[in-house]
């Protein structure tokens, strides 16, 4: 058995905080083993962005394109309306692999209906490709696991899945996947996610460009370097060999995703 090898399920490569430095990135992150990464988007522009990357990047990047609900906030109707348009217009593109970052966020109660019309029509876009969906679920973790079962959705992952923690097994039962980051290392709360869902459920991510991580991660720019020492404390936790857990996450990512990594 070679070196492991790393997936990254969630990062906003599109960012403009690494508009200079995508190659840069890609090639570290090739250096440290890993072998695919999902750019998710935010808005229109970041899904064109994440798009354009996969084709520069094939069979490294993918891109997942969809509405983040804090950029609902400044969504006109016409960009609603093109963003949408954009995506469809995807449908049997293999560099697109699911609709993502969509969900809900607490933070933005004022704008509720807004956010849920919204996350409504990304999941109506996901039905009519058949993708997999990546959902972002800060705070509304509860409601959104209640929405779901009214879509038919080819899969679902919960990224950065924090709480209620008794929701687990329901979203296990239902076969839907989670996704950690950086945070399994040092977040008694993550952790105990990790303790509890199965491994065959689990996909790793950076969440990048986030800052704002602690441990041995602080102060650096998040990249998918960090994710052999997610891997490392996934394994601890778990009582697993890295081995074991490496090569499960990227059997998950493959069945997620639908793609057939080299």
């Amino acid at each position: 058995m070679g070196s492991l090898m790393y997936v990254d399920a969630h990062i906003h490569l599109s960012d403009e905080e690494y508009a200079d430095k995508v190659n840069e990135i890609i090639s570290e992150s090739k250096k440290s083993n890993v072998i695919a990464l999902v750019s998710n988007s935010m808005d229109l522009k970041t899904s064109i962005e994440s798009l354009k990357l996969a084709v520069n990047y094939p069979n490294f990047v993918y891109a997942a394109l969809g509405i983040h609900p804090w950029s609902v906030n400044t969504l006109t109707d016409e960009e609603f309306h093109e963003t949408s348009q954009f995506i469809l217009r995807q449908k049997g593109n293999p560099a697109v692999v699911a609709i993502g970052e969509v969900g809900l966020d607490y933070k933005y109660e004022d704008i509720w209906d807004k956010q849920v019309m919204v996350f409504d029509e990304m999941l109506h876009l996901a039905e009519r490709l058949n993708l997999p969906v990546i959902i972002h679920s800060r705070g509304t973790t509860s409601k959104i696991v209640e929405m779901l079962p009214s879509y038919r959705l080819k899969r679902v992952l919960l990224h950065w899945f924090s709480n209620p923690i008794s929701l687990l097994r329901e979203v296990v039962d239902r076969g839907y996947y989670i996704s950690e980051g950086p945070p399994v290392v040092y977040s008694n709360g993550i952790r105990e996610v990790i303790k509890q869902v199965p491994l065959s459920n689990l996909l790793t991510e950076t969440d990048g460009p986030v800052r704002y991580f602690a441990g041995p991660f602080k102060g650096l720019m998040t990249t998918p370097i960090f994710l052999s020492t997610v891997i490392k404390a996934i394994a601890e936790i778990k009582q697993l060999d890295e081995v074991t857990v490496a090569e499960q996450i990227l059997k998950n990512f493959e069945c997620f995703f639908g793609v057939k990594l080299n």
